[in-house]
């Protein structure tokens, strides 16, 4: 146990300048390809569950597979919850790596499913899995990438989702064809698929360091000292240059220990409450527009435009890559356009796109191509700008709780989407009646265009900017604090350290 002057104990703290001065190197891609590829393994989730290849031998119609995905939403909800406080106490890499497991029980044990309440449970499991992900994987992300590249890496990795789902189409298309595999066995290979990665992403997650960032505010110093040393050693035995570190930049920190709950409120609700409001009116906006149209576009193509579920999946691939193609083009403008502007522009100009849609769906002058087209094109703004909220809520808080503003954020978003599946289900109905769901896009357009407008209003300006610029560590001495030990932070008087 830690002895009371080592709680207080403060250490000035170049860990912070020292990453972001870092050159992009062979290090930086495994951080990329060793945590960013959660991402394509809920896309693969989501796509397997989509194509509900499961539904004729569970006995489930649209309204029962609504429900397994708002099963898997809810199970995310919980994940992010319980795994995103442990992340911020116990330290990002074990959490990585314990969420993961969860993830491969759940997603292995569904494919093994005799009833729908059986498949429930571990869809639920298996999504909480993934919402530990979300939370640990986002804030070791942002605490290790540099800031100059922080915002086109962040889209990029959480973009890789819509590789997974292309993924997941291609396997649903090739499990779910009743030529190959029968039709009760098909689908439950196709669940094997994610652990099956997962396995192998366990491993190489083993070579990613704990974020030095975090050690630096658990009375970790020299550990991590020692790890940004060994991650700069790495780069230049790969050839790269390393500039200097600017002393100037320097920061004296403390141990802060566990978050209390009202200290977390204080921080979200008095002193950045309008940060709060934007991540979660993106958060919120995006998760619903998303899981409407990906938990049930196989039914849409099934029972409006009679297509069969195995050739649904083949749509369904131009469509994912067209959405990965949208995070890795847009990402860069991120980081120069500016986050406000992009933001904006991203969510209005995907709403547009699908309320048009909505309107050609709803005269019958649509198919199942020319639906896709228009499914791909609202999407490849949208998954930018979904991409972008993660990257947002993890990077406008302090250090100390980023990941459970995370999984707060995030829970909030899923909760509210969680509804979407089950709401458009009924929409859909048997395919007979366009209006309940014409009016459900309606619905979808309009709120994406209000959270691009609330972006566009109250967003942040974090482009380039140290972690440690946009939000005071909550472990930060200010040198009035050094020379008279009390007092508050010069930067916490400025604008940039709230939202007064």
């Amino acid at each position: 146990m830690s002895s009371p002057a080592a709680k207080v104990k403060e250490v000035m703290s170049l860990v912070p300048a020292r990453m972001d001065r870092l050159p992009w190197s062979r290090f930086h891609w495994l951080i990329v390809v060793g945590l960013g590829f959660s991402w394509i393994l809920d896309g693969l989730e989501v796509q397997i569950v989509a194509a509900n290849g499961f539904a004729k031998t569970l006995d489930m119609g649209a309204v029962e597979v609504g429900m397994a995905g708002t099963f898997y939403l809810l199970g995310q909800v919980c994940g992010a919850l319980v795994f995103g406080r442990l992340t911020d106490k116990l330290g990002r890499k074990k959490l990585f790596l314990i969420s993961l497991a969860v993830y491969l029980i759940g997603s292995a044990i569904a494919g093994l499913s005799f009833a729908p309440w059986f498949f429930y449970i571990w869809r639920f499991v298996a999504g909480a899995g993934i919402g530990g992900e979300y939370a640990a994987i986002n804030s070791a992300i942002d605490e290790i990438i540099p800031s100059k590249y922080r915002g086109r890496v962040d889209i990029a990795i959480n973009g890789t989702y819509w590789g997974g789902a292309a993924l997941g189409a291609v396997a649903s298309v090739f499990f779910l064809n009743t030529d190959i595999f029968a039709q009760d066995i098909g689908w439950r290979l196709s669940f094997f698929v994610g652990p099956v990665l997962g396995l192998l992403l366990i491993y190489m997650r083993r070579h990613i360091p704990e974020s030095p960032r975090w050690q630096m505010t658990h009375g970790r110093e020299e550990e991590a000292e020692r790890n940004v040393s060994e991650i700069e050693d790495r780069i230049r035995k790969e050839g790269e240059e390393i500039p200097p570190v600017d002393e100037s930049k320097a920061i004296t920190v403390k141990e802060y220990g566990r978050v209390p709950f009202m200290v977390i409120a204080k921080v979200l609700f008095k002193q950045y409450p309008r940060r709060t409001f934007v991540g979660v009116t993106m958060m919120v906006t995006q998760s619903f527009l998303y899981n409407a149209i990906f938990f049930t576009y196989a039914l849409v193509l099934e029972n409006f435009y009679d297509t069969p579920p195995a050739s649904a999946g083949t749509y369904f691939i131009v469509f994912a890559v067209g959405n990965l193609t949208g995070a890795l083009v847009l990402g860069h403008f991120f980081d120069t356009w500016g986050r406000r502007r992009m933001l904006f522009g991203t969510y209005v100009m995907a709403g547009l796109i699908l309320l048009v849609s909505a309107f050609l769906f709803n005269a019958g002058v649509l198919n199942a191509t020319t639906q896709t087209i228009f499914w791909c094109a609202s999407f490849f703004f949208a998954s930018a700008g979904a991409s972008a909220a993660y990257l947002t809520v993890s990077e406008i808080f302090p250090l100390e709780l980023r990941s459970q503003v995370i999984s707060y954020v995030f829970s909030i978003g899923q909760a509210v989407g969680a509804i979407a599946p089950t709401l458009y289900g009924s929409f859909i109905g048997d395919g007979t009646d366009r209006t309940p769901l014409f009016w459900g896009y309606v619905l979808g357009s309009a709120v994406m265009i209000f959270g691009g407008v609330i972006c566009g209003i109250f967003g942040v300006s974090a482009a380039g900017k140290s972690l440690e610029d946009i939000a005071d560590p909550l472990s930060l001495v200010s040198e009035e604090q050094e020379k008279a030990g009390k007092g508050k932070s010069k930067k916490a008087e400025s604008p940039s350290a709230t939202d007064g």
